[in-house]
């Protein structure tokens, strides 16, 4: 929707009559009344109200924060990088236990600042918040929390936000679980050049050892028409790539009253005039489809990198994690993928210390990274999640033990890595220039489409267009570069000054 058309929209509406109750137009009914309450209590403090969006995890989080800030700009409220705004809200993720406790010791520090700024309001939402215990925690020690929301109402932001205006007290509202998708919500993306697009909510696939599945619900995919619809408003923005986001986007579509699958729902997206680069994530290897590979091969706009989580290459820890694959069969799959895409980049997701892994086991996983020649990996260190089903296994693995296999696991991923990215050491590629860099203001940095990073001397007129770099510095997982239009030059200059 653009700002036009909202404003039109919201001038519509008469706050005289009650709050509708068709979505989105009661968030829209709400976000007006949210403007009044800003707009009195700027008055009062004489200056306009900020508001800070933190989020911790997954891109499926950074989309919903996207969401969260538009809906509070929309509102009136200044967005700022400062949890010392007057609404501060933490969009927070629970996969492992040291994200809750992040969040934990981040509270403590809003507990000082909003007893310095009494009017100042924080509220949680996400993960964490569909927990069991978390909101008995929240109640009894950080009893300052002005809100609490979870994964499956996010859409009623704008209702819950007027609510804190209006009402003393916490507010609590946590659903179990829904149905409902509700569109054409506002969002103040983060790029202007790039933005995520969730196509689906929830999983289905309960990995033992995971707790999205009981606190993002059940899949639910949106229809095709809507993300097409919305991709094409972004394409008229200004947007050169798009992520399709889902927590496994391999099984999109299912539960569609006319299935689609995800690899149609691509072949679609890549037509889209505008859109230069797709990417997507995450892929379940037990749903990745030969279509899938077919339509990833055929189409450039498709980035050249597949996130494909292995967890364990151990086939007997596979099945008690409710994988549904085997070793082998994640080798095939890999082999299949790599015959039809030869430059394509894999990275994957490995934990360690899986209830009952042996060293043997961590052999096993040790084996298929150096078989796959992955490009990264994400390793982590099994978490025990209260509510799973491994949580309550017997055969915990000791500390010293995981440790142990971690380290060596890392290692091998370190080396093959290496390996593997400095393979494109001299190649010229196409970078997105995505910001500049944070650590010397006379380089900007890009990403290859297989997402690999790459540093080059550049200023901000650049960001946001795919430029060529030759790479010329392979510094261990990204590339010192330079425009390859500049290298041409210097070569032109060398020339003409006798240089060889």
């Amino acid at each position: 929707m653009t700002a036009e058309n909202l404003e039109t929209l919201l001038a519509s509406i008469d706050l005289s009559q009650p709050a509708p109750q068709e979505e989105p137009l009661r968030q829209y009914y709400f976000l007006k009344k949210c403007r009044l309450h800003v707009q009195k209590e700027a008055e009062k403090l004489g200056r306009p109200l900020t508001a800070c969006v933190t989020t911790f995890g997954c891109q499926m989080n950074a989309r919903d924060s996207e969401k969260l800030s538009g809906i509070l700009e929309q509102a009136g409220y200044v967005l700022s990088d400062s949890e010392e705004a007057d609404f501060d809200i933490y969009n927070t993720c629970t996969v492992r236990d040291n994200a809750d406790q992040r969040v934990y010791g981040r509270l403590g520090r809003l507990n000082g600042l909003k007893k310095k700024n009494p009017h100042m309001k924080v509220a949680l939402c996400g993960c964490m918040m569909q927990e069991p215990g978390t909101i008995e925690k929240i109640r009894k020690s950080y009893r300052f929390v002005d809100l609490i929301f979870g994964t499956h109402n996010i859409f009623k932001f704008a209702e819950l936000l007027n609510a804190v205006f209006e009402q003393d007290g916490m507010i609590v509202d946590i659903w179990q679980g829904t149905d409902r998708i509700v569109e054409d919500l506002p969002v103040e993306r983060k790029y202007a050049f790039k933005s995520g697009i969730n196509i689906m909510f929830g999983c289905n696939n309960f990995c033992s050892y995971c707790i999205v599945p009981y606190v993002r619900g059940r899949e639910r995919s949106r229809d095709p028409k809507d993300i097409l619809r919305e991709i094409k408003q972004l394409a008229a923005d200004g947007v050169v790539e798009v992520m399709l986001l889902g927590q496994n986007v391999n099984s999109y579509g299912k539960n569609l009253e006319q299935p689609v699958t995800f690899a149609e729902l691509l072949s679609e997206v890549v037509k889209i005039e505008g859109i230069r680069r797709v990417r997507f994530m995450t892929s379940h290897p037990k749903d990745l489809s030969d279509d899938l590979i077919r339509v990833m091969a055929s189409s450039d706009k498709i980035c050249r990198h597949l996130h494909l989580p292995l967890q364990s290459g151990s086939t007997r820890i596979l099945r008690a994690m409710n994988r549904r694959y085997t070793k082998e069969q994640y080798l095939a799959l890999v082999d299949r993928i790599r015959n039809a895409i030869p430059d394509i980049a894999l990275t994957t997701d490995i934990i360690v210390g899986f209830p009952g892994e042996t060293p043997e086991d961590v052999d096993e996983t040790i084996d298929v990274i150096r078989r796959v020649g992955f490009d990264n990996a994400f390793t982590f260190i099994y978490s025990k999640r209260t509510g799973t089903p491994a949580a309550s296994m017997q055969n915990q693995v000791p500390e010293e033990l995981v440790r142990t296999g971690f380290d060596r696991v890392l290692k091998t991923v370190q080396e093959t890595a290496r390996q593997q990215v400095k393979r494109l050491s001299g190649r010229t590629m196409e970078a997105l220039v995505e910001e500049v860099n944070e650590h010397d203001a006379s380089l900007v940095t890009g990403r290859l489409s297989n997402n690999t990073l790459v540093h080059f001397p550049g200023d901000p007129s650049l960001i946001g267009q795919i430029v060529p770099v030759k790479l010329e510095e392979y510094k261990g997982f990204y590339f010192l570069g330079r425009r390859a239009e500049e290298t041409k030059q210097d070569a032109a200059a060398h020339r003409q000054s006798g240089e060889p």
